[in-house]
Parts: structure tokens; C-alpha cells; sequence
């Protein structure tokens, strides 16, 4: 079979985009100019969003026995305990996946490859895209193998390489921003002591460190700005004399280290005729807040199901239009508040100062204590808070659910299940919590979309629900319509509009 889809970059962007086009039958390709997964890689938090999307993939358990739950942040700040803020099932009542997961990347890249696998997709490494052209029939790209040059052809391409990706710089798209003045660490090691088993945080003026578990190798991830001075080929011993007192720790073995720059950029657009960026190709970000790698998770899982529709002939090709237009937005947003939060972090000004020296310890203590504090912190952190409502597949308003919203999780037995198990189907689908009204249940038919019912109870009030709504829900879990009253006309309206057919 023809390639379709042709993705460039391995790492857990491209390797989930090529899981879910692989699921719903496209063919795909995926290369990689490496000779295998990163062994050097820096992303460790998966947080609840992505943990959903796995769910919806079929392997959110696997994912979290590898990993290791985060049960509390400790803040330290010139060598002593300055706050702590309790994590354990911080989103309960908000998401099956109410914890933050440390799972790191090159870890996290080998899992995803072995998913890969079983799909009958193998990752081709070894292979750098050099050039490509396009036109309205397709791609057709010219790629280094292995020391020979072979062309190949699709449908689509997809940039998931990196932020020195060679799609976005062929595209000739600027990728706007800056660069963080200071050199970052990040090294595997093993300290003195029994197993930490939290992440700690210090903080200060031109200087981060942070430590998390990791369990597969009974390491201890660190990642922190490089003391003034040290050189740009820095060893670890530049860095022990100051971070040792930092993180109140002594490491015994150095299992690998390594230094980089950080940059926050944006591309001008994540779309260029049938040529697509997501993840670090389209928007990279501080490291505050563990978003990166998460964000373009999210981008594979809305690029996915778009491009399998219009491939499939399930939907017109304005359908592929909403990716930038959903995606670009978030990113843009989000660059901007973590490099904020970033900078005020280490800042030696008089706000960095307050914000460390009075602010984290005494307000953070108090308001981990407060239920709607710790979750308007886990909605941020965890992305369930991502939604379009700007989108062209975005309608209408029910309870406080408005279109363009990530369909709130809910516990309906408590045996355990749950509205999210019918999302596995990856597909369109009606949920109404309440009485399903005739109309409603025979355009459900004729649209042969498939329609769940569930009783309405106060949880489903408390998650913003409204008794007797319908909510139509997009492939990847976002609310496209709401409907008080079971409208049937704007489910006709979307159909037509883009052409869609809601089952396969």
C-alpha cells in the first residue's frame, strides 16, 4: 500500500501521530536521522491529558507501571526546605489520572516504539529527510538511507523533527522567540540515601534545579541551570560543589550529563499545504511546568484523526484547516506564560526575590490545604483545561460545557465505569447524561452515529453537565457541539458543512 502519511522525527510526538494514524488504517512511514531512541533525553512529567490519550490508545495502564507517581513538590532555596505541596491524586474527581507521572523521555521512546511494532510499523532510523517538494497530488521527498539517496512519496508529510527541524526550515517558516541566556544540565545519577521518591525544586536568583525519581533504573533525574563560570563542555564536577548543598544530596555515581540551551519559539504556521509541524518543530517552551513534550502529544492526537478522515474520504479537506487553527493558539499561549512564570522564577529582581523568599513559603503551604487551589493547579499543570472554542468545529453551550471543551471525565458505577471507556472507540459518538429524546435517538441512526446514554446524577451536575444535553464528542475527546435541547439541526449543519461522515 502506497505510503499516505510520511513522518519525520521519532520521538514521542511523531511516534504517537504514526500509533493513531496506524490505528485507523492509514498507511504510514515514519524516519529517523538517529540510529535509535534519545538515551540523552530531558521531558519526564506525562501529565493526566496525555495519560487520557493513552487510555483512548489502549495502553494509559502499561504507561503508569513504568512510571512513577509524584506524591509532593519540595521547595528548597540556599540549601534548606522551604515549602512543600502535596501531589497525591491532586485531580481527584477530575480525571481517572488525578497524579503527575514521572516517566522520562528515552524510557518513554523505546515504550512507544514497541506500540509502534505492534501496529506492523517499523521505525526507520538511519534516515534523514534531505529535501521534498510538493503539489496537488502529493509529496514526494528525497531521503538519506544508510549513506544512499531514495525518494519517496505520500500523501501527507509531517515535521516532528525537533527544533531544528529540516520540514520547517525547507518551508521557510520563521520560528519567532528567544533563547534562555543560561546553559542547562541534565544528568542520570544516584545519590547517598534511601530512594527519593518526590520532586524537589530549588529555587533562585539564576539558578533552578530540579530532581525527580526515576524509577526504571533507580536514578534520580536532574535538571538545573549551569553555574557561572563553568564551560560550554562542562563535566558534572562543574556542577557538584554547588548542587550538592542545593538539593541536600550526595551522589555516588554519574551515569550521564549533558548540557543544552533552552529556546521558546513559535512557528508562523504548523500548516503549509500538505506539509504539517507538531511538537518541537512547531513551538518549543521553558522547561516550567513539564508542558513540552505533553503539548505535542496533544498535536499528533489532533492532527491524527483529521488527517485520517480526509484521507478516508470522512470529511472535506477544510477539515485539516482547524489543526493550526486549534493548535497554534494553545501554543502560542503557552509560551508566553511559561517563559513568564520561568523568568520570574530565577529572577534576581525584587519580584523573583518576593516570589521565592515569601510568596512559595508561606502562601503555597496554605493553599495546597485548599481543595479549589490544588485544582485549579492540576487543571493548569495537567492540560484538561485545553480547549477551541474558536474552532469551526466548536458550537454551542450546555451546563457550563461549551464547544471546543475537553469532555469532562465522570465516574457513572462505582465499579469503575467510567464515560471515558466508550472513547475508545476513537470515533464520533453522542453522549447524553439524562433522557434521550426520539428526535435526537433517529438522527443519532441516520447519521449512523453512535449514541450513549447515561443516567444524570449529581456528579454529573458537579462536572459541569447539564440533565438531558447532548454532547457531541470529536475523535480526540474534545466536545464538538453542545446542545440543551437535543438540537438536531446543528448536528446536520456540521455534517454538511465539512463533508463529514461520523462512522467509518
Amino acid at each position: 500500500m502506497a505510503t499516505q502519511v510520511l513522518i519525520v522525527g521519532a520521538g514521542p510526538t511523531g511516534l504517537v501521530l504514526a500509533i493513531a494514524l496506524a490505528r485507523r488504517g492509514v498507511a504510514v512511514r515514519i524516519i529517523d536521522k538517529n540510529s535509535g531512541p534519545g538515551q540523552a533525553s530531558r521531558a519526564m512529567a506525562v501529565h493526566a491529558r496525555t495519560l487520557e490519550f493513552y487510555h483512548q490508545l489502549g495502553f494509559a495502564g502499561p504507561v503508569i507501571n513504568l512510571g512513577i507517581r509524584i506524591d509532593a513538590i519540595h521547595l528548597r532555596e540556599n540549601g534548606e526546605d522551604i515549602a512543600e505541596l502535596p501531589l497525591r491524586d491532586i485531580g481527584s474527581g477530575l480525571s481517572p489520572y488525578p497524579f503527575v507521572l514521572a516517566f522520562p523521555q528515552d524510557d518513554h521512546e523505546r515504550f512507544l516504539v514497541a506500540q509502534l511494532q505492534a501496529e506492523g510499523v517499523a521505525v526507520e532510523w538511519n534516515t534523514e529527510l534531505e529535501s521534498f517538494t510538493q503539489d496537488e497530488w502529493g509529496v514526494r521527498a528525497v531521503l538519506e538511507q544508510d549513506g544512499d539517496r531514495i525518494t519517496a512519496s505520500c500523501t501527507y508529510l509531517c515535521g516532528c523533527d525537533g527544533a531544528r527541524s529540516r520540514v520547517r526550515e525547507s518551508l521557510k517558516l520563521d520560528f519567532s522567540g528567544g533563547t534562555y541566556d543560561h546553559l542547562y544540565y541534565v544528568a542520570d545519577v544516584h545519590p547517598e540515601g534511601p530512594p527519593n521518591q518526590d520532586l524537589v525544586a530549588h529555587l533562585g536568583a539564576n539558578t533552578f534545579a530540579l530532581m525527580l525519581p526515576v524509577r526504571s533504573r533507580g536514578m534520580q533525574r536532574l535538571i538545573g541551570i549551569m553555574p557561572d563560570g563553568a564551560p560550554e563542555h562542562a563535566t558534572f564536577e562543574h556542577v557538584r560543589p554547588v548542587l550538592e548543598p542545593l538539593l541536600g544530596i550526595r551522589v555516588e555515581q554519574v551515569n550521564w550529563f549533558s548540557t543544552y540551551r533552552v529556546h521558546h519559539r513559535v512557528a508562523a504556521h504548523f500548516r503549509i499545504g500538505r506539509c504539517f509541524l507538531a511538537g518541537d518543530a512547531a513551538h518549543i517552551h521553558s522547561p516550567a511546568g513539564g508542558q513540552g513534550m505533553n503539548t505535542g502529544i496533544g498535536d499528533a492526537i489532533n492532527l491524527a484523526w483529521k488527517l485520517a478522515h480526509v484521507l478516508q474520504g470522512r470529511a472535506s479537506l477544510a477539515l485539516l484547516d482547524t489543526y493550526e487553527a486549534e493548535r497554534i493558539v494553545f501554543a502560542r499561549k503557552l509560551v508566553i506564560t511559561t517563559d513568564r512564570a520561568f523568568q520570574l522564577i530565577v529572577s534576581q529582581g525584587t519580584g523573583g526575590q518576593l516570589l521565592r523568599s515569601w510568596l512559595l513559603p508561606h502562601v503555597f503551604p496554605v493553599l495546597s490545604g485548599f481543595a479549589a487551589a490544588r485544582r485549579t493547579l492540576f487543571k493548569t499543570l495537567s492540560q484538561v483545561l485545553i480547549h477551541y472554542p474558536d474552532s469551526p468545529l466548536s458550537g454551542g453551550r450546555a451546563g457550563d460545557i461549551i464547544g471546543g471543551d475537553r469532555l469532562p471525565w465522570l465516574q457513572v458505577r462505582e465499579d469503575a465505569l467510567d464515560n471515558f471507556q466508550a472513547l475508545q472507540s476513537m470515533d464520533w459518538q453522542l453522549h447524553v447524561y439524562g433522557n434521550t429524546g426520539p428526535q435526537l435517538a433517529a438522527a443519532a441512526q441516520a447519521l449512523h452515529l453512535p449514541l450513549h446514554a447515561f443516567p444524570w446524577s449529581e456528579a454529573a451536575a458537579e462536572a459541569g453537565l447539564l440533565e438531558d444535553a447532548a454532547y457531541l464528542v470529536r475523535p480526540d475527546m474534545h466536545v464538538a457541539l453542545a446542545m440543551p435541547r437535543q438540537e438536531t439541526d446543528v448536528l446536520h449543519d456540521l455534517a454538511a458543512r465539512l463533508h463529514l461522515r461520523f462512522a467509518a
